[in-house]
């Protein structure tokens, strides 16, 4: 790894400081676990994003998502830093970028950035967290990012999260005998299209079912301290025409330098 940059180095060259997050999303991703970010996202950028996701599900069909995993039900993606100028934003991005060292507090990058659309009266998962070792309820070790392509309501799948849940010690299943059972504490992430939620990793959450039909797609973009192993390996699936666009910045948050 090239030692000439470093997490601070990054920061700086994105522009981010200790007030890239207002206080008020600092104090709701410390208090709940998660946040939502209004019109992150404007319309001429949005509409590039539907189109390049229906072109990448048109185009890798049956092999869409495979790089990270596929769900039946759901339309996925995976793999995203690699295909295509247009997400690069999405990962670099000053907001989620802010977000990730405020919940993590230490050198991060990315562990995947994958899309997901979960089809007419599909998508529910169970409650679980997506940092699966120990915990302390102080030190957390990654983030997720919900960059909002339509309305999420929760009459198309809107994400249901435990408000605190990230700071337990116990994970969904060590306390729950259905995990696909609401929760009397859970809320649903809910906002218009070209939001973005930030949410701690350890938080207890799940997509639910898509009741409406409605398209309720979501780009995913998930970071974690850099102690631990990514979703989709960039070494391994870094393409030379990635690496070419990328600065050295970019390239340290795909831990690919």
């Amino acid at each position: 790894m090239n030692q000439s940059i470093s997490i601070n180095d990054v920061l700086s060259h994105f522009g981010i400081t200790e007030n890239t997050i207002s206080k008020i999303h600092q104090r709701e991703l410390d208090e709940q676990g998660y946040t939502i970010f209004h019109d992150v996202i404007d319309s001429t950028w949005l509409n590039l994003l539907r189109k390049k996701f229906e072109e990448l599900i048109d185009r890798e069909g049956e092999q869409a998502g495979i790089e990270a995993n596929q769900m039946e039900g759901v339309r996925r993606l995976a793999d995203l830093t690699n295909k295509g100028e247009i997400f690069d934003a999405l990962y670099t991005h000053p907001l989620v970028l802010g977000a990730a060292y405020h919940v993590i507090k230490r050198p991060f990058k990315i562990v995947s950035l994958n899309g997901h659309d979960p089809m007419y009266k599909q998508g529910q998962q169970i409650l679980h967290s997506d940092f699966g070792g120990e915990r302390d309820g102080i030190t957390f070790h990654q983030i997720n990012s919900l960059w909002m392509l339509d309305d999420l309501c929760e009459e198309n799948g809107a994400t249901r999260v435990i408000p605190g849940s990230h700071r337990w010690l116990n994970m969904p299943r060590d306390q729950l005998q259905d995990l696909l059972a609401p929760h009397p504490d859970e809320v649903f992430i809910t906002a218009p299209a070209g939001s973005m939620a930030v949410f701690n990793g350890q938080i207890w959450h799940g997509s639910t079912k898509n009741r409406n039909g409605n398209l309720r797609r979501v780009y995913h973009g998930a970071f974690c301290a850099r102690e631990h192993k990514q979703q989709t390996d960039q070494r391994t699936h870094l393409r030379p025409e990635t690496k070419a666009r990328i600065d050295l910045h970019a390239q340290y948050i795909l831990d690919v330098l």
